[in-house]
């Protein structure tokens, strides 16, 4: 039997702490604790088999995935081991942010709507069906948008702006690259939208007046961004309060190559990373979603996160990020 020396010996790493606080509130798979750690596999394997030979936790097999949970202790009593590691776990920042991705994880078992979803995303226009593409649903959905105020974050040449302009109040695009803004522009001029405006600036200091906008969107942008939670709390900022963010984006992958092909900074985002950004940028209510997945190599896919701006709390002047490699 482990002694109760060995067992405090192995709560001395702050990522077991974690893993504990983690595992004393839900029964976890290892592809859980990744997904709310941010961690490799082999990494969190490690630190679980020396939890489990001091006697800390116990595993349970269920088809191809291995649960873990807490163990009751032969050493230390439950109440004094939950105090311990809630001590520990106020010295390490990141716990903290854990629990909201627990939420995440433990919403998507819940989510059953989910997996009808991930089955359906890819199949769309594989077989021919009269009268269905994406271009007629794109504008049946146009249909749904109020008379608001739109920013388009990273627009482009402006395809998005261009369809929001059709239903919204005023759309502004912006956008880094000067010749994209005067190739949109003349876009619209040509097209007659009046209220369409683009503009030249940078996503973490889009030119736009603060609290004037209902709707902020990041489409395939944000991975642009030198820092994406600088880019998030700045469109928290122009937004008017219990108005709504949508980040339409690439989910984290391992194609390096979009560094030169796309000029990516960024090799997309986790459910759990864009959770913890929205958050940290001054949102409640945030939602996060895997929407598709491309069939062909790098087999890339996409995911739609929202957020509603907390009229309550102002986000911080500037934010950090893991760095990007």
């Amino acid at each position: 039997m482990p002694s109760k020396l060995f067992s405090l010996r192995t709560l001395s790493d702050p990522t077991r702490v974690r893993l504990m606080r983690l595992l004393q509130e839900e029964e976890l798979s290892v592809a859980e604790l990744q997904e709310v750690l941010g961690m490799g596999q082999s990494r969190i394997s490690t630190h679980l088999a020396q939890l489990k030979r001091a006697g800390l936790v116990k595993d349970r097999r269920v088809g191809k995935n291995i649960y873990y949970c807490c163990s009751p202790s032969q050493t230390i009593q439950d109440s004094q081991l939950r105090s311990l590691i809630d001590m520990a776990a106020e010295e390490i920042p990141e716990s903290a942010m854990d629990q909201s991705g627990l939420q995440h994880v433990l919403a998507k078992r819940r989510d059953r709507a989910r997996e009808y979803f991930d089955k359906l995303a890819g199949k769309f226009g594989r077989s021919y069906c009269p009268g269905r593409s994406w271009q007629a649903l794109s504008h049946l959905l146009l249909t749904l948008v109020p008379f608001i105020d739109v920013a388009d974050l990273g627009a482009g040449e402006g395809t998005l702006a261009q369809l929001l302009a059709k239903r919204a109040r005023k759309v502004i695009a912006v956008d880094i690259s000067s010749r994209m803004v005067e190739f949109g522009t003349q876009l619209a001029k040509d097209h007659g939208f009046g209220n369409l405006e683009y503009r030249l600036g940078d996503l973490e200091d889009p030119p736009i007046t603060h609290s004037s906008i209902d709707l902020a969107i990041f489409s395939q942008a944000l991975h642009h961004a030198n820092n994406p939670q600088k880019a998030l709390i700045a469109a928290n900022r122009i937004l008017r309060p219990d108005r709504r963010v949508i980040v339409l984006d690439l989910l984290s992958h391992t194609f390096e190559e979009a560094r030169e092909l796309y000029a990516d900074l960024w090799l997309g985002f986790s459910e759990v990373e864009l959770v913890r950004l929205l958050e940290q940028s001054g949102f409640s209510d945030v939602e996060v979603q895997v929407v598709s997945r491309e069939s062909n190599f790098p087999f890339f896919q996409t995911v739609l996160a929202t957020g509603l701006k907390n009229p309550n709390s102002w986000p911080p002047i500037s934010g950090s990020i893991r760095q990007s490699s």
